[in-house]
């Protein structure tokens, strides 16, 4: 199949083309004829699977008719990058049509964002709690809203944005399409779709299996041992383009200094850091001045870099789903890539759902160069002398204390 049997208006060809789509993808098949025909769409797909350009093409279709100057379009997305990345993909696919979008989120000035609403952006981008303050301070008006996206629902709702995301439904008129789109339907995202949505379409591209061209490795290690082994298996991996999960802000910024100590050009996305650090962050990281990228899960949704060569899990996810979402950022377009997930004891039970999901065991690693019986250091303990005096309690074996569960031997070795 062709995008030209879309039937999309012909202005968008240009920017189809720059944006070097050949052939759409499974998503896009499904969800733009839907979209073209004006249902509402409730839409589940792995990242990678071309989802943006699914709502995009026929949102721009729709806008080069009927009148410009005036916000006809929001698109509502959790995270600030992921908007970024969302605006892009508009200016790409609208090249040459004169569309103007803009990105509405908190952590900058608020002053461009309110010169391009006043400019007449017909796209808003937006993250909702910046969005709500301009429509407070009437800055931002919702009123000829025809077309609604929310985007990474469940992410929102992750993030404590549910109560933000209601109120935005309830700002912009009940006539509208409305597509929705989330990884997983947690109670609460069920309950939205159905309060919010009429009739939709249901559109899934199989979010409960990895990417076939993910080839998956777990390499166990005790808990204290992590990021010795880390660095190790970092000499024995192709350095260029490698993302590593963890599962806190404060553990990703730690690793981050821990990798830099070691020689590597790495950079962090998380949190804490400001709206400037985050944007050099991914432009360095995309650009291939930093090697490695060390983020949070909230901090990486969305995250669209093509050239990904590996993931590393330094702290296993909570959820199948989340595991998927991880190691969905490489393999991308049919490309190769690898993810490695560093596992305890304690991640038996999901290495048991992600392995009942495969159909397979996963491969289980070990570095012949990586000594797994270091004892943990030596921790301090309150002395009966006083609040402020403590002593080493003496170290423990961890040849002895650590038991592989079963089913957790490691299976090969890399060499």
């Amino acid at each position: 199949m062709s995008f030209e049997q879309f039937n999309l208006d012909s202005r968008l060809s240009a920017g189809i083309h720059r944006a070097g789509y050949e052939e759409p993808t499974p998503i896009q098949i499904q969800a733009i004829p839907a979209a073209l025909d004006g249902h509402d769409l409730i839409g589940t797909a792995q990242t990678g699977t071309g989802k943006t350009a699914a709502f995009v093409l026929p949102i721009l279709h729709k806008l080069l008719s009927g009148p410009r100057g005036i916000a006809r379009v929001l698109i509502v997305t959790p995270t600030r990058e992921l908007a970024e990345q969302i605006n892009e993909t508009i200016r790409a696919l609208s090249a040459g049509t004169r569309i103007r979008s803009a990105t509405i989120y908190g952590g900058v000035g608020a002053t461009p964002q309110i010169k391009a609403l006043r400019d007449g952006a017909e796209i808003l981008v937006a993250c909702p709690g910046r969005l709500l303050d301009l429509v407070e301070q009437r800055h931002a008006k919702l009123d000829r809203i025809e077309v609604l996206v929310l985007d990474e629902a469940d992410r929102m709702f992750d993030m404590g944005f549910l109560p933000d995301v209601k109120r935005i439904i309830k700002a912009v008129p009940a006539k509208r399409q409305t597509m929705l789109f989330s990884a997983t339907f947690p109670r609460e995202i069920e309950e939205l779709a159905k309060q919010s949505l009429h009739q939709p379409k249901r559109i899934s591209m199989g979010i409960s299996a990895p990417a076939h061209t993910v080839t998956h490795a777990l390499y166990p290690v005790p808990a204290h041992l992590k990021s010795g082994l880390l660095l190790a298996l970092l000499k024995h991996t192709d350095t260029n383009s490698v993302l590593i999960f963890t599962r806190t802000k404060h553990r990703a910024e730690k690793l981050t200094k821990q990798i830099a100590a070691a020689g590597y050009k790495v950079t962090s996305l998380h949190s804490n850091r400001s709206q400037g650090q985050r944007q050099a962050a991914l432009k360095g990281f995309k650009g291939g001045s930093f090697q490695i990228m060390v983020a949070t899960d909230i901090a990486a949704r969305g995250l669209d870099v093509e050239s990904i060569s590996h993931v590393i899990n330094f702290d296993m996810t909570d959820t199948a789903d989340a595991y998927i979402h991880r190691i969905g950022r490489t393999g991308r377009a049919e490309r190769t890539g690898d993810a490695f997930t560093l596992v305890t004891p304690e991640d038996s039970d999901m290495i048991r759902t992600l392995e009942r999901i495969m159909g397979k065991p996963l491969t289980r690693k070990t570095l012949n160069d990586f000594d797994y019986t270091a004892p943990a250091p030596p921790r301090a303990a309150p002395d009966a002398r006083g609040p402020h005096h403590t002593q080493a309690r003496p170290a423990r074996s961890t040849a002895s204390s650590y038991q592989s569960p079963r089913g957790f031997s490691p299976r090969r070795k890399t060499k």
